[in-house]
Protein backbone atom coordinates (compact mmCIF):
# COMPACT_ATOMS: atom_id res chain seq x y z
CA UNK A 1 0.00 0.00 0.00
CA UNK A 2 1.03 3.45 -0.66
CA UNK A 3 -0.42 5.13 2.60
CA UNK A 4 -1.69 3.11 5.32
CA UNK A 5 -3.83 4.91 8.12
CA UNK A 6 -4.61 2.97 11.46
CA UNK A 7 -6.41 4.05 14.72
CA UNK A 8 -6.06 7.40 13.95
CA UNK A 9 -6.60 9.85 17.00
CA UNK A 10 -6.32 13.72 17.19
CA UNK A 11 -7.10 16.41 19.47
CA UNK A 12 -7.49 19.58 19.43
CA UNK A 13 -6.46 21.04 23.09
CA UNK A 14 -9.43 18.89 25.25
CA UNK A 15 -11.88 18.52 22.15
CA UNK A 16 -11.40 14.82 20.55
CA UNK A 17 -11.92 15.60 16.97
CA UNK A 18 -10.99 12.15 15.46
CA UNK A 19 -11.70 8.35 16.21
CA UNK A 20 -10.05 5.46 15.26
CA UNK A 21 -9.76 6.58 11.77
CA UNK A 22 -8.27 3.84 9.48
CA UNK A 23 -8.26 3.53 5.33
CA UNK A 24 -5.74 2.45 2.52
CA UNK A 25 -4.38 3.91 -0.75
CA UNK A 26 -2.90 1.69 -3.05
CA UNK A 27 -0.06 2.47 -6.07
CA UNK A 28 -1.61 4.76 -8.60
CA UNK A 29 -5.23 4.87 -6.96
CA UNK A 30 -7.45 8.00 -6.14
CA UNK A 31 -9.33 7.87 -3.16
CA UNK A 32 -12.05 10.27 -1.93
CA UNK A 33 -12.35 11.01 1.80
CA UNK A 34 -16.23 12.08 1.84
CA UNK A 35 -17.82 14.32 4.24
CA UNK A 36 -19.93 17.33 5.60
CA UNK A 37 -18.10 20.71 6.28
CA UNK A 38 -16.99 20.14 9.93
CA UNK A 39 -16.73 16.09 9.27
CA UNK A 40 -12.77 16.11 9.99
CA UNK A 41 -11.61 15.88 6.63
CA UNK A 42 -9.31 18.36 6.45
CA UNK A 43 -8.38 17.15 9.89
CA UNK A 44 -7.30 14.00 9.08
CA UNK A 45 -5.01 15.43 6.02
CA UNK A 46 -3.48 17.40 8.62
CA UNK A 47 -3.05 14.89 11.07
CA UNK A 48 -0.97 12.60 8.34
CA UNK A 49 1.67 15.22 7.27
CA UNK A 50 2.04 16.01 11.15
CA UNK A 51 0.22 19.26 11.57
CA UNK A 52 -1.80 18.11 14.46
CA UNK A 53 0.24 18.16 17.27
CA UNK A 54 -2.34 15.98 19.63
CA UNK A 55 -2.57 12.72 17.50
CA UNK A 56 -2.20 9.33 18.30
CA UNK A 57 -1.92 5.74 15.86
CA UNK A 58 -0.08 4.96 13.04
CA UNK A 59 0.78 6.35 10.09
CA UNK A 60 2.35 4.30 7.14
CA UNK A 61 3.83 5.92 3.48
CA UNK A 62 5.40 3.34 1.27
CA UNK A 63 6.12 1.18 4.28
CA UNK A 64 7.58 3.36 6.17
CA UNK A 65 6.26 4.71 9.42
CA UNK A 66 5.63 8.21 9.56
CA UNK A 67 3.73 9.14 12.53
CA UNK A 68 6.43 10.97 14.70
CA UNK A 69 8.06 12.38 12.26
CA UNK A 70 7.87 16.18 11.33
CA UNK A 71 6.03 17.70 8.67
CA UNK A 72 9.20 18.57 6.65
CA UNK A 73 10.69 15.12 6.80
CA UNK A 74 7.29 13.64 5.84
CA UNK A 75 6.90 15.74 2.36
CA UNK A 76 10.19 15.75 1.51
CA UNK A 77 10.12 11.75 1.36
CA UNK A 78 7.17 12.30 -1.18
CA UNK A 79 3.83 13.45 0.45
CA UNK A 80 2.79 16.43 -0.93
CA UNK A 81 -0.13 18.27 0.69
CA UNK A 82 -2.64 20.92 -1.09
CA UNK A 83 -4.59 22.57 2.12
CA UNK A 84 -7.77 23.89 1.00
CA UNK A 85 -6.48 27.36 1.65
CA UNK A 86 -4.45 28.64 -1.83
CA UNK A 87 -1.06 29.61 -0.28
CA UNK A 88 0.59 31.20 -2.56
CA UNK A 89 2.84 33.66 -2.71
CA UNK A 90 0.95 36.95 -4.36
CA UNK A 91 3.71 39.04 -5.12
CA UNK A 92 5.62 36.43 -7.43
CA UNK A 93 5.17 34.83 -10.71
CA UNK A 94 3.64 32.01 -11.57
CA UNK A 95 6.88 30.66 -12.82
CA UNK A 96 8.65 31.97 -9.52
CA UNK A 97 6.00 30.54 -7.43
CA UNK A 98 6.77 27.14 -9.53
CA UNK A 99 10.48 27.26 -8.26
CA UNK A 100 9.80 27.96 -4.87
CA UNK A 101 8.41 24.18 -4.93
CA UNK A 102 11.15 22.55 -6.89
CA UNK A 103 12.46 19.48 -5.21
CA UNK A 104 14.83 16.89 -6.63
CA UNK A 105 14.08 13.88 -9.02
CA UNK A 106 12.82 11.23 -6.43
CA UNK A 107 13.09 7.19 -7.12
CA UNK A 108 9.80 5.49 -8.23
CA UNK A 109 7.48 9.57 -8.67
CA UNK A 110 7.12 10.82 -11.59
CA UNK A 111 9.27 14.02 -12.54
CA UNK A 112 7.08 17.20 -13.02
CA UNK A 113 9.21 20.11 -15.27
CA UNK A 114 7.39 23.88 -15.64
CA UNK A 115 6.43 22.56 -19.45
CA UNK A 116 4.87 19.67 -17.92
CA UNK A 117 2.80 21.21 -15.82
CA UNK A 118 1.96 24.00 -18.25
CA UNK A 119 0.90 21.41 -20.27
CA UNK A 120 -1.39 20.12 -16.99
CA UNK A 121 -2.65 23.56 -16.52
CA UNK A 122 -2.64 25.32 -19.69
CA UNK A 123 -3.73 28.26 -18.10
CA UNK A 124 -0.93 28.79 -16.09
CA UNK A 125 1.23 28.92 -19.02
CA UNK A 126 -0.65 31.63 -20.56
CA UNK A 127 -0.13 33.67 -17.59
CA UNK A 128 3.38 32.55 -16.02
CA UNK A 129 4.43 36.38 -15.48
CA UNK A 130 1.64 37.16 -13.74
CA UNK A 131 1.77 37.96 -9.61
CA UNK A 132 0.01 35.05 -8.10
CA UNK A 133 -2.28 37.99 -6.10
CA UNK A 134 -3.77 38.74 -9.94
CA UNK A 135 -5.05 35.18 -10.13
CA UNK A 136 -8.74 34.21 -9.85
CA UNK A 137 -9.20 31.89 -6.77
CA UNK A 138 -9.65 28.81 -9.81
CA UNK A 139 -5.98 29.71 -11.07
CA UNK A 140 -4.53 30.12 -7.31
CA UNK A 141 -5.98 26.44 -6.62
CA UNK A 142 -4.17 24.66 -9.53
CA UNK A 143 -1.16 26.84 -9.28
CA UNK A 144 -0.89 25.51 -5.73
CA UNK A 145 -1.42 21.92 -6.63
CA UNK A 146 1.34 23.02 -9.38
CA UNK A 147 3.52 23.81 -7.08
CA UNK A 148 3.49 21.11 -4.98
CA UNK A 149 4.32 18.45 -8.06
CA UNK A 150 7.48 20.35 -8.59
CA UNK A 151 8.73 18.68 -5.55
CA UNK A 152 7.59 15.38 -7.16
CA UNK A 153 5.37 13.21 -4.42
CA UNK A 154 4.75 10.08 -4.96
CA UNK A 155 1.24 10.43 -3.07
CA UNK A 156 -0.77 13.81 -2.62
CA UNK A 157 -3.41 14.92 -0.45
CA UNK A 158 -6.05 17.63 -2.29
CA UNK A 159 -7.88 19.06 0.34
CA UNK A 160 -11.09 20.29 -1.20
CA UNK A 161 -10.24 20.95 -4.39
CA UNK A 162 -13.38 21.77 -6.17
CA UNK A 163 -14.60 24.19 -3.67
CA UNK A 164 -15.62 27.61 -4.62
CA UNK A 165 -14.39 26.88 -8.51
CA UNK A 166 -16.77 27.82 -11.38
CA UNK A 167 -18.13 24.76 -13.91
CA UNK A 168 -15.18 25.20 -16.29
CA UNK A 169 -12.45 24.96 -13.77
CA UNK A 170 -13.61 22.26 -12.06
CA UNK A 171 -13.70 20.31 -15.27
CA UNK A 172 -10.18 21.39 -15.94
CA UNK A 173 -9.43 20.01 -12.17
CA UNK A 174 -10.90 16.79 -13.28
CA UNK A 175 -8.86 16.15 -16.52
CA UNK A 176 -5.71 17.46 -14.48
CA UNK A 177 -6.30 14.73 -11.54
CA UNK A 178 -6.92 11.82 -14.29
CA UNK A 179 -3.82 13.03 -15.51
CA UNK A 180 -1.61 12.87 -12.11
CA UNK A 181 -3.20 9.42 -11.78
CA UNK A 182 -1.86 8.70 -15.48
CA UNK A 183 1.79 9.62 -14.41
CA UNK A 184 1.38 7.72 -11.32
CA UNK A 185 0.46 9.73 -8.52
CA UNK A 186 -1.53 8.37 -5.88
CA UNK A 187 -4.06 10.79 -4.81
CA UNK A 188 -6.60 11.39 -1.90
CA UNK A 189 -9.04 14.01 -2.21
CA UNK A 190 -11.34 15.31 0.58
CA UNK A 191 -15.19 16.55 -0.88
CA UNK A 192 -18.33 17.82 -0.06
CA UNK A 193 -18.74 17.18 -3.67
CA UNK A 194 -20.19 13.66 -4.71
CA UNK A 195 -20.60 13.90 -8.53
CA UNK A 196 -17.07 15.65 -8.65
CA UNK A 197 -15.70 12.68 -6.28
CA UNK A 198 -17.65 10.12 -8.86
CA UNK A 199 -15.46 11.64 -11.96
CA UNK A 200 -11.66 11.08 -10.58
CA UNK A 201 -11.86 8.51 -7.75
CA UNK A 202 -11.48 4.06 -7.49
CA UNK A 203 -12.67 4.12 -3.84
CA UNK A 204 -14.22 6.32 -0.95
CA UNK A 205 -14.44 6.56 2.52
CA UNK A 206 -17.30 8.61 4.33
CA UNK A 207 -16.39 10.58 7.27
CA UNK A 208 -18.94 11.68 9.87
CA UNK A 209 -18.47 13.81 13.21
CA UNK A 210 -14.46 12.26 13.37
CA UNK A 211 -15.43 8.50 12.48
CA UNK A 212 -15.09 6.59 9.53
CA UNK A 213 -18.89 5.41 8.52
CA UNK A 214 -18.62 3.53 5.09
CA UNK A 215 -15.40 2.62 2.76
CA UNK A 216 -15.67 0.62 -0.79
CA UNK A 217 -15.74 1.47 -4.43
CA UNK A 218 -17.79 4.47 -5.72
CA UNK A 219 -20.14 1.44 -7.22
CA UNK A 220 -20.44 0.16 -3.59
CA UNK A 221 -21.45 3.91 -2.93
CA UNK A 222 -23.89 4.39 -5.54
CA UNK A 223 -25.43 1.48 -4.33
CA UNK A 224 -26.30 2.31 -1.18
CA UNK A 225 -28.88 5.36 -1.15
CA UNK A 226 -29.32 5.22 2.31
CA UNK A 227 -25.57 6.07 3.51
CA UNK A 228 -25.46 9.03 0.86
CA UNK A 229 -28.57 10.48 2.35
CA UNK A 230 -27.22 10.14 5.87
CA UNK A 231 -23.98 11.23 5.54
CA UNK A 232 -23.33 13.31 2.34
CA UNK A 233 -27.18 15.09 1.57
CA UNK A 234 -27.15 18.58 3.11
Amino acid sequence: MKLTVQDLNSHYGPAHILFDIGFEVGEGEVVALLGRNGAGKSTTFRSIVGLVAQRTGRIMFEGKDVSARPTHEIVRDGLGYVPEERRIFTDLTVEENLEVGRQPKRPNAPYWTREKLFNLFPNLGEMKNRPGGRMSGGEQQMLTIARTLMGNPSLVLLDEPSEGLSPKIVEQMVDAILTMKKEGVSIVVSEQNLHFARLISDRAYIIERGRICFGGTMAELDARPDIRDAHLSL
